[in-house]
This record gives structure tokens, C-alpha cells and sequence, in this order.
């Protein structure tokens, strides 16, 4: 689709949260978090005309690549919220987008993400062929203290779960969406934990994909101040989740 008459380099979109994005206190869910931070990036993609859509014309699409997510508090249900985002960086077949929620002029959540663009018939990554120069980039300006990483496993990880892919994991790029590895990992934290809202980051390395019918297993390693998880595809990783607290 064209560019948007309404495009602007830094877009800014406003969320109620429901009581189907909510744990049982009421507090959004982290997996919902992170949808609410995609659905925005993709509606800024879609207004500056490198969306999924137009990108298939080249049979290419965005993929996430890393994440670092940083909380002061966590919405609840029906709070009203607002995300910004902008690009900080984009050159050939990388970018760097940062996103921040703010409930009123308060500013709740940073995050930082890292996209690369595969072409969806090789599932291999290439230089985005669209136009993508109307983007002002914003080198300078960050929304997390920290920048993401490349998380460290360490040795001494205990087996958690084993599932197999579903259809419901897929995504429309047809590989399990990002936000399920998240759900797989929390599913075996301590309940009361997750939802004390003493979580004050997360951090995600997306590094193999996963499709229907794949065996995948569960795995976690604990230190002193982060819990990490991995998600593992023929004994290979395919993702790493560091929680901090």
C-alpha cells in the first residue's frame, strides 16, 4: 500500500486494556505486552508502506531477531495506554526499532527490539527492497537503559517441558510467532511470581525457527539474579529468555 497521508517518522497509538489481556489480579499479561508492542510496530510498518503486505511483493517479511523489554510497573485492566515508536536504525536487511508505553504522562515500559528482514520462500535474510528513506532515523534516542544482547546460557540447565508445534503457535509468516516462545517459558515460572509484577526486565534472543509439528523442549537455568530459559529444537537452541528481578 502507498505511504499514509498521515505517516509520521515517530507514531503514536493508544490501547484500553481488556480483561482477556489480564492475569487473574488484573495485571496485563507480559505475552500480551509484547503483542500490543508488535500490533504498533506493525501499524507504523503499514502507514510507511513496508508492511507485511507490501513486502510480499518481494517475498519478504520482518522477523524478530532480539528484544529487551524494561518495566516500571505494568498496566492493568482498563487502563488506557498510549505507545510510541520510531526506527533508531535501518540498513539492508537489519533494523532497530524502539517502543515506549506510558499510562497518562508516565512512562511504564521501554523496549528495544532488533528486526531482520527473511525472504519467506529461501528463509533466508536479504536487504529490504522497498524505499525506506521518508523514516527519519533516530540514532540517539533509546527507550531501555540497557541495550539488548546476546544472552548467556551457562551449563546447568534442568529439563522443564517438551511439546509439539500446533497450528495455533503459527504465525502469518508460518513459523511459531515470537510471543509463544514467551508463553512456553512462563508457563513453567512460579505463578505467584509472574503476576507479583517484580519483574523488571526480559530480555529475548530469537535464533532458529520453529514450524507445525516440530518436538521442542523446554529448559531453564538459574543465578542469583535472572532466571533463563531456552527453547530447543533437536538439541540445538532456538531461543533464549532472560528474566530479571
Amino acid at each position: 500500500m502507498p505511504i499514509s497521508k498521515d505517516f509520521t517518522s515517530i507514531l503514536t497509538k493508544d490501547w484500553e486494556i481488556n480483561f482477556l489481556q489480564c492475569y487473574p489480579n488484573m495485571l496485563l499479561k507480559y505475552t500480551e505486552l509484547c503483542n500490543i508492542l508488535q500490533l504498533t510496530a506493525a501499524r507504523h510498518s503499514e502507514v510507511g508502506g513496508i508492511s507485511f503486505s507490501d513486502m510480499q511483493e518481494f517475498h519478504q517479511a520482518w522477523v524478530l531477531s532480539r528484544m529487551r523489554v524494561e518495566i516500571t510497573r505494568m498496566p492493568k485492566w482498563k487502563e488506557k495506554v498510549t505507545v510510541k515508536t520510531w526506527i533508531q536504525s535501518l540498513e539492508n536487511s537489519r533494523s532497530i526499532r524502539c517502543l515506549e508505553l506510558y499510562v497518562g504522562e508516565e512512562k511504564v515500559v521501554g523496549c528495544e527490539t532488533f528486526w531482520a528482514v527473511l525472504n519467506t520462500q529461501t528463509r533466508r535474510p536479504e536487504a529490504l527492497a522497498l524505499p525506506h528513506e521518508h523514516f527519519e532515523k533516530y540514532p540517539n534516542n533509546r527507550a531501555t537503559s540497557k541495550s539488548f544482547t546476546k544472552i548467556e546460557i551457562g551449563e546447568d540447565r534442568v529439563s522443564v517441558a517438551e511439546r509439539k508445534v500446533l497450528l495455533s503457535d503459527l504465525d502469518i509468516v508460518n513459523h511459531a510467532n515470537n510471543v509463544k516462545y514467551l508463553e512456553w517459558c512462563l508457563d513453567d515460572a512460579d505463578s505467584k511470581w509472574i503476576m507479583s509484577g517484580q519483574l523488571k526486565a526480559f530480555e529475548m534472543n530469537f535464533l532458529k525457527e520453529v514450524g507445525l509439528n516440530d518436538t521442542i523442549s523446554v529448559e531453564k537455568n538459574t543465578s542469583e539474579h535472572e532466571l533463563i530459559y531456552t527453547v530447543n529444537k533437536d538439541l540445538k537452541t532456538c531461543f533464549v529468555l532472560s528474566l530479571e528481578f
